[in-house]
This record gives structure tokens, sequence and C-alpha cells, in this order.
């Protein structure tokens, strides 16, 4: 397909009947289906826009995709990606998406470094920039991110948070975006991130029936309900780690800062700071993660009512417990259920 050349503004601002080019940099073993998912999204698109509209003769999305060097590249699963060109050929794109890679990703440095070079002086003349998954690390190792809001894939919350403790992560959001960088969350989140760019660049009417035609729910915003949260243990604190053993086996138990401290040897002031460094979350909100996972669990596997629920793991007042698992997972504790039960 063949790109149009047109003056955009900073940052891809909407224009009318401009084609927009979108350029998808492949590296190995990346996940092909955020390339091959993409393509399709974009290209529902263009479809139904003739149709919505019959005077409309051109597409609305086009795109290439492009490697370091112009060579093939090997996506994860063997499936050999043949690119349109080098990086180096792409002068000027309004988006460059970034797929999702699987750990652990090798890129050399000095490939890494041409990339780095090419995506941030792409950036700097208007185009826009979309991570899918994964891929938000590799943002993250450009500098790109540094002091600004992103996402990633759920279950890597807590390595990101170590590796690029300067990134503002936003976990529970299905997509973010920060000064003409987006970032999609973990997995299908990349349709979200198209629909996005659809309604942005056509309409919310088009955006509405490709949603359709994709089978995504519209104006879907959060990955909470999805996340099971990884209570880090991945840190050398030995103190912390046994309490955080401790309270795994106690949750449902009326427990104290000052007590948990005294189990440590820890003044609580101290006690406080320690664990927020060794696991990124404060001792109560750990002690809330904790119970809201178990009332998961037993939403998810078990038949009990929700008071039974509340009262067995750790709270008394159901209606501060609804608040409170809204909070953490976006869904009632009914609406969860209904969502995530695997009961036969």
């Amino acid at each position: 397909m063949t790109f149009t050349m047109s003056k955009r503004t900073k940052f891809g601002k909407e224009a009318l009947n401009i084609m927009i080019r979108i350029t998808f940099l492949v590296e190995e073993n990346c996940m092909s289906s955020t390339i091959a998912g993409s393509i399709d999204a974009f290209s529902v698109a263009n479809l139904w826009r003739r149709m919505l509209d019959s005077k409309v003769t051109e597409d609305l999305f086009a795109f290439r995709i492009v490697t370091a060097d112009g060579l093939p590249v090997t996506a994860n699963g063997g499936l050999l990606l043949q690119p349109h060109s080098s990086i180096s050929e792409v002068a000027d794109t309004d988006i460059i998406v970034i797929p999702a890679m699987f750990f652990p990703y090798q890129i050399l440095p000095e490939r890494m470094e041409k990339i780095g070079q090419w995506v941030k002086s792409r950036h700097k003349n208007g185009s826009l920039i979309a991570s899918s998954c994964t891929g938000t690390f590799l943002l993250a190792d450009m500098g790109l991110l540094d002091g600004k809001i992103a996402t990633t894939n759920w279950q890597l919350a807590g390595w990101f948070r170590d590796m690029y403790p300067s990134v503002n992560l936003k976990i529970e959001r299905i997509f973010t975006e920060d000064s003409g960088i987006y970032c999609a969350g973990a997995a299908t989140a990349f349709f979200d991130l198209c629909l996005h760019f659809i309604s942005k660049f056509g309409s919310r009417e088009l955006y509405a029936r490709c949603s359709r035609a994709l089978l995504v729910d519209p104006d879907r915003k959060s990955q909470a309900p999805y996340i099971l949260y990884d209570f880090w243990k991945k840190h050398a604190d030995e103190p912390i780690l046994n309490i955080q053993k401790w309270m795994e086996d106690h949750f449902a138990e009326n427990i104290s800062i000052d007590n948990l401290a005294g189990k440590a040897g820890i003044s609580p002031r101290h006690f406080n700071r320690r664990f927020k460094k060794a696991t990124g979350e404060t001792p109560l909100a750990y002690l809330q993660l904790l119970r809201i996972e178990n009332a998961k669990r037993k939403l998810e596997t078990t038949r009990d009512n929700i008071s039974d629920i509340t009262w067995n793991v750790g709270y008394e007042d159901i209606h501060s417990f609804r608040r409170l698992f809204k909070k953490y997972t976006g869904l009632s504790p009914r609406e969860y259920r209904n969502k995530f039960a695997i009961m036969p």
C-alpha cells in the first residue's frame, strides 16, 4: 500500500481527508498477533468507512512493516515476517507501532541504539508512538517514558516498576496516552488502542461499527478485572519477606501495622518504609490486595454468598468491602462472579 505525503500537525492532530500512515516496527521473537490483528482492525475500518460513505474512495489507514535493517525477522512460533523496508527508508509516518515481545527479548545494544534514535527522531518530528503489551519495556529502555504515564502487561508490573521507577505505571488501564506516546496493556488490549485511533481519525460511528465487527467491547477502559496481583517477593529483605509470608496465612485476622512491625523487630515508621521499598506497596495496601485476591478466588470457585465471603476474608462491613473490591477490580463482587465464575 502506497503512503501519501500530507502536511501533519505535531503529535498527529486530527485532520480531514488525510491518510494515516502506520509503521509497524518488528523484531525477533515479537508477537505476530499484534501486527496481524492491528492490520486487520485498520483494514476493517477502511472497509466500513467506504460502506458508510459512498463518496469515500481512499483508505483512511495505510500500513507498512519495517525492521532495523530491512531484513526479515522470525516472530514467536517461527512465523517469518518479511518487512517492506528498513527504518532508514521511512522519512515520515504518522504512527509507529512497537509490538509485544516475548521475554526475554534480546536486541543487541548497537541495534537497540539505532532503533531508539529513529523512534525518538520520528516522535520529535510529530509521529505518534504506540506500544503493545511488553513493547512498553522497549519504550522505557529508550528513555521515552521517563516521567510519563504508561501501562503494560499486568503480569510483569512488578518487573517493570523495579526496572523503570521513573515511569508512572498505571497498570489498571487498558491503554494510556502521554505526550503523543500510547501504551496498550496485556494481550488483546491492542484492539482497544486500534479502536481509539479509528475514533480519533475516523468517527465515533466508524468506531462503533468496527467494535461490533471485531467483537471488542466498546469503551473498555480497564484491565483491572483480569489482574492477578503479583505479591512481589523478588527482593533481599528477609524480615519483610517473612512478614509477607505470615500475612498470606493470617490475612483474615485483625492485623495492625504495630503488630507487623513488632513481628519484624522494626519500628513501625521504619517498617512502613522498608515494606514499601521491598514490595512496592504499603503494608495496608498489601493486606487489602491479599484479601481482595482471596475474595476473587472464592467468587470464582464457590457459591458462598457475598456476606460470608466478606467475613471470611477479614471484613465486617459489606458496603466497605464492595467499595474496596470495585476500586481494585473495576467490578462489583456480583459482576465479577458473573464474569469469571468457573463453577460447573
